[in-house]
């Protein structure tokens, strides 16, 4: 439950990044900000990623209170403030911060569970950060969300989305006011604009001196779009996951990036308790780019085209509409090409089965509709309805081939199997009739056709047995 409380805190604390800490509550003593900056001395020691950065931030912030220059700060939100002021003027990390704590309600006590509870009640309430999904004209995707959120939490939020642009020829995303979050969540949404397996980035964390490699999802819902020209609209706000986002496009030129630098926040880490109603953000760890060997700390992800952040949008449209007509014009040639091979295979395929080589017609068969598939010809019920023209032209070892391949590809439909049946039923081969309608009611019960060609099947077996055929 730490380990998730936290999180939650640190997805809200980068929403706020650059905004001022919100000032209120109990006022601080003298003792509260000695205590709050000999702990936040401590973890900087014990748990900043770079060592000897951290005893120097911590060593800065001690003598700034021996100086008095904390004295005048009873308010939590200005002595945040000038805190964090003061650890920056050192680690010149943005991710280090010092920030009030939300107060419980009145009355009540502090309970990390109900805190806990509420942080995810309230990104459920945002749709946890996606704020628009449509389709522009040209056909271009767009989707504007405004954090990355704990991927257990938004991924059917996420693919659903990702669903709503699949079939768009230029995609733009908007991480204009996007402030970061979980890297398994830029990792899950990055799968999506891959083709290949592809090493996306790499965590370094000084506790236990280890590493956390970041590749693309094996799998992921819905239809991969690596082909599909990609826009990324930044500013200074976009910060920490974004610009992992952003950087990890930029660097396998997978993207055009528009707008402004972003914030330059690569170092992650986690939130802590600091004193009286006070947290502090440790970054505990680095991001290590696999083609450039570095990260985007203090520079931040610079853009393609520079504009700025409010124009970003008008910037990229006619860009992203140029190259939607362009992706869209490949995408029919190439599909007109792939048309044009599979017919010239599966005459091939009917040349070998019209000579009675079966196993020659089967094997064309699958190779022409294998890259029919992987270049997005035909599907399942294309292929489905090719074998049934087959099937009614008698040429049933066409239909076979062509539906066998269906069912290979599409193990867990229930109506491939039971056309499967059908094409074996008609070529006279029961026992595998038999077995493929069997396999079709165990995927779906209801399937009232395949259990009435099963019963005139195994009557028929049946019968032939009591006449000694």
């Amino acid at each position: 439950m730490q380990h998730l409380f936290r999180a939650v805190a640190v997805l809200f604390l980068l929403a706020g990044v650059g905004a001022r800490a919100q000032s209120g509550g109990v006022p601080l003593t003298a003792e509260d900000r000695r205590a709050t900056v000999e702990r936040a001395a401590e973890l900087l020691a014990e748990r900043y990623v770079f060592e000897d950065v951290g005893r120097a931030a911590g060593t800065h912030v001690r003598q700034r209170l021996a100086a008095g220059a904390y004295d005048d700060l009873a308010d939590a939100g200005a002595f945040a403030d000038r805190l964090t002021a003061d650890l920056q003027s050192v680690t010149h990390d943005r991710h280090m911060r010092v920030r009030p704590r939300r107060p419980p309600p009145e009355g009540a006590q502090a309970d990390p569970d109900l805190a806990f509870a509420e942080g995810m009640r309230e990104m459920r309430a945002q749709n946890y950060g996606f704020e628009r999904v449509e389709r522009l004209d040209g056909n271009v995707g767009y989707l504007k969300f405004d954090y990355f959120g704990p991927p257990e939490r938004v991924r059917e939020t996420a693919a659903a989305a990702m669903h709503m642009l699949a079939g768009a020829d230029a995609i733009i995303f908007d991480l204009r006011e996007n402030g970061g979050g979980s890297p398994a969540t830029v990792q899950f949404i990055c799968s999506y604009l891959f083709g290949e397996r592809t090493h996306l980035n790499t965590l370094y964390w000084r506790e236990g001196d280890r590493t956390e490699e970041f590749w693309t999802l094996d799998d992921v819902p819905g239809e991969r779009m690596p082909d599909v020209p990609v826009f990324v609209l930044t500013s200074n706000r976009t910060f920490s996951g974004a610009e992992e986002f952003a950087y990890n496009l930029r660097t396998r030129d997978r993207a055009t990036l528009v707008g402004e630098t972003t914030g330059g926040g690569a170092n992650p880490g986690g939130g802590f308790p600091l004193g009286p109603g006070l947290t502090i953000f440790v970054p505990e760890g680095r991001a290590v780019n696999q083609v450039t060997g570095t990260n985007w700390e203090g520079t931040g992800v610079e853009p393609h085209v520079a504009t700025q952040a409010a124009e970003a949008l008008e910037v990229a449209l006619p860009l992203a509409r140029e190259a939607a007509t362009r992706h869209r014009e490949a995408s029919i040639a190439a599909a007109g090409a792939a048309a044009r091979e599979m017919r010239s295979q599966l005459e091939r395929a009917e040349a070998a089965a019209g000579a009675g080589r079966p196993d020659a017609a089967a094997d064309l068969t699958s190779r022409a509709l294998r890259a029919a598939v992987d270049a997005g010809v035909v599907g399942e019920d294309a292929i489905n309805a090719m074998g049934y023209r087959y099937l009614g032209a008698g040429a049933h070892a066409m239909a076979i081939a062509v539906l066998r391949f269906n069912v290979a590809e599409y193990p867990e439909s229930f109506n491939t199997y039971d056309s499967l049946g059908e094409a074996y039923m008609e070529a006279g081969q029961r026992d595998l009739a038999i077995a493929n309608y069997e396999r079709s009611l165990g995927l779906n019960p209801g399937n009232e056709n395949g259990r009435r060609m099963l019963e005139r099947l195994r009557a028929g077996a049946d019968a032939a047995v009591g006449t000694g055929q």
